[in-house]
């Protein structure tokens, strides 16, 4: 059986993730490209007696190297050479996503557009001639429709283009130009004056071997000012010294007669030509109802004043359904391990056998479980608003705040899902471009107040602040954000010093999410955090027992097991801040999962009461302080060493916001005897 492997390339907000599903359905696999934290996804299609494997790659405006998805993309294509490229193409936004063809074009790889969304094109009231458009650009085109079946996409395409598409229809075309020779088309082609140095340098430059990559691409690249295509061509030179002399008279030469910088000059040439072929190809009616109608959505949603309110609001909202429905489901799976133990404490003699396994494997693994049905809504919620084009606004909105303190203006949803969640917040760190913004994003994120510590709050504000709860509650959650704000003009001003990174992001129309788009999309991510933060969950889990339980024959959880000698031996480092021992195991325990804090407590304390006793107002808020600001549970450290793909950073993280946790609260507790509390 042959084998043919695609690379999918396109533009964000393509919808290439919807043809990737609709092509591999789910026969996917997700991880991560070698030494970087952006997800690389594969999957298998069939067609007939071939097996297609389709590699998705990240999603990018061009092939320059100016984000890590573009290194990504380009260092795929260039060094795998794949046996055909399939750009996917959003019909509705045709224009901007042609500047990516046109480079794609340059590399000689055979190649098909998928272009995508057609129905789009009827409704904003327009129509392109296929054929026509397929013969200019010398690339071969297939309109598709990859949120509908194969079966409606045809009848689209058939209806309005007057052509046959579909998926069976891009496979197939897939397969006739796979292992063809792929001339160099004329949207690849640029105006005369580039065109003859162009010819000019591929003779003077005696290169010696470029590793299959064509040697034109390198060409223009290095015009257009590309580092990294420069440092190859000069690699590949028999001269190197003479190169940079002949490429810098050329650059020179090219400037002086056309009065502009190359990179100008090159992309003015792909977007005349790409006005060109839409001129040829392209019929415009008046009717722009769609495009008109995201104009006037965005006059409200975008609004300077209404803009952020409203952006809170259906955060506030999004997160009520989450935790209500969420919550709700959530009990009827804690039930069940309820049952599941107390079960199992009947059937199972006493000993360490069974200790292992009720307090230790089904309290770790319920306690992953049960998060699992809000992970799932979370997800589907924000997946829907991401597909549906919202979420770009959101983080539009934010830029200008978050740029002032340092930050970037996408920081933004990290924060806001971290109310829910650190770890898929942390996880959703990689929509940065660059690797400072990423970190930074990462360290303050820990800081909000997630739903699992909700459970410390409530206990202490129920024993000690039940007349101004709400307020003291609110307080915690703002001492998270501007703690988080301040650390990120910090590493700004210190560790980072480079300037949060431009934040150009188009507004992409809105579209209504398909139901199995934002189901597949969200169970990738939840699958993510079951498979990996579950298993850590559950180490740590069994780890936090055997230190309550041994040595053999002492009371669990007592002062004489290991965690009662582990509390005592930093008693006299937290004795400053007002915390007993059996605080410090709690927060010890606490790593696992901060729900397991109140738990602990209650475990080592025995009842309510007694924890009353052994706090004061003041230290019940120096503890919640600290549960807020120290280390975040073992998932969300384990999240963190994957995202940054770095045990130095990770360490770093912890480190830092256990001193932040210890200064923070020390001075919570100064001020406050300073207060009289």
């Amino acid at each position: 059986m042959k084998e043919i492997v695609i690379a999918l390339a396109g533009n964000p907000n393509c919808g290439k993730t919807s043809v990737f599903n609709a092509l591999t359905g789910m026969r996917q696999k997700v991880g991560n490209w070698p030494g970087v934290t952006v997800e690389h996804v594969e999957g298998t299609a069939k067609y007939g007696d071939t097996t297609f494997k389709v590699v998705d790659l990240p999603g990018i405006y061009s092939l320059s190297s100016y984000s890590q998805e573009e290194i990504i993309s380009r260092d795929y294509i260039l060094d795998e050479k794949p046996d055909v490229i399939v750009d996917v193409v959003d019909a509705d936004n045709i224009e901007r996503n042609l500047y990516l063809t046109t480079q794609l074009a340059e590399l000689k790889i055979p190649m098909v557009i998928a272009l995508n969304m057609v129905d789009l094109l009827e409704k904003s009231g327009r129509k392109i001639d296929i054929k026509k458009f397929s013969d200019l650009l010398g690339v071969p085109t297939v309109p598709i429709v990859a949120t509908h079946s194969d079966k409606t996409g045809k009848s689209i395409a058939q209806s309005w283009l007057g052509v046959e598409g579909g998926m069976d229809v891009l496979l197939e075309t897939v397969e006739k130009v796979a292992g063809s020779e792929f001339d160099l088309p004329r949207s690849a082609q640029h105006i005369n004056e580039i065109e003859d140095e162009i010819e000019k340098l591929s003779a003077a430059l005696k290169v010696k071997d470029t590793d299959d990559i064509p040697l034109r691409w390198l060409l223009v690249k290095t015009l257009e000012g590309d580092a990294e295509a420069r440092n190859r061509l000069l690699a590949a030179a028999e001269d190197p010294d003479r190169a940079v002399t002949v490429l810098t008279d050329t650059e020179n030469h090219i400037r002086s007669v056309i009065g502009d910088d190359l990179e100008t000059i090159i992309a003015d040439g792909r977007y005349g030509f790409i006005e060109g072929l839409l001129r040829e190809t392209m019929t415009v009616s008046r009717r722009r109802q769609r495009r008109d109608m995201t104009q006037k959505i965005d006059r409200v949603l975008l609004n300077r004043i209404l803009g952020i309110p409203i952006f809170l609001l259906m955060m506030f909202a999004s997160f009520w359904v989450t935790f209500n429905l969420g919550g709700f489901l959530q009990g009827y799976i804690e039930i069940f391990f309820d049952k599941l133990s107390a079960y199992l404490s009947g059937v199972m003699p006493d000993g360490l056998l069974s200790g292992l396994v009720i307090d230790g494997i089904i309290g770790g693994v319920g306690g992953v479980i049960t998060f699992f049905p809000i992970i799932l809504i979370l997800f589907i919620i924000l997946c829907w608003l991401e597909d549906s084009g919202y979420m770009a606004r959101a983080a539009f909105l934010m830029d200008m705040v978050m740029h002032k303190f340092g930050l970037h203006g996408r920081s933004f949803i990290p924060m806001i899902m971290g109310f829910g969640c650190s770890v898929p917040a942390v996880m959703t760190a990689r929509t940065l471009n660059t690797n400072e913004d990423r970190l930074i994003t990462i360290f303050i994120t820990p800081l909000m107040s997630c739903t699992a510590r909700l459970p410390v709050y409530a206990l202490f504000v129920g024993l000690f602040f039940s007349k101004n709860g709400a307020m003291v509650i609110l307080s915690l959650y703002a001492l998270g954000v501007l703690l988080a704000v301040a650390s990120g003009k910090l590493f700004r001003k210190t560790l980072f010093k480079n300037a949060p990174s431009p934040f150009v992001m188009e507004l992409p129309p809105y579209r209504m999410p398909t139901f199995k788009g934002t189901m597949i999309h969200a169970w990738e991510k939840t699958h993510g955090f079951i498979m990996k933060a579950g298993t850590i969950i559950l180490a740590a889990a069994v780890i936090i027992w055997a230190l309550a339980t041994l040595p053999y024959g002492v009371e669990y959880g007592s002062a004489d097991s290991l965690a009662g000698k582990l509390g005592m031996f930093f008693a006299p480092v937290m004795k400053p801040l007002g915390l007993s021992w059996q605080a410090i195991v709690a927060l010890i325990f606490g790593l696992s999962a901060k729900e397991v804090v109140v738990g602990s407590l209650e475990v080592l304390y025995g009842s309510n009461a007694a924890i009353a006793a052994a706090f004061t107002p003041l230290t019940a808020y120096v503890f919640m302080a600290f549960c807020l600001i120290y280390v975040p549970c073992l998932a969300c450290v384990a999240t963190i060493r994957r995202e940054t793909a770095s045990l130095k950073w990770t360490i770093f993280a912890c480190s830092y916001l256990l001193v932040l946790a210890y200064i923070v609260s020390l001075a919570i507790r100064l001020i406050g005897k300073a207060m009289g509390f």
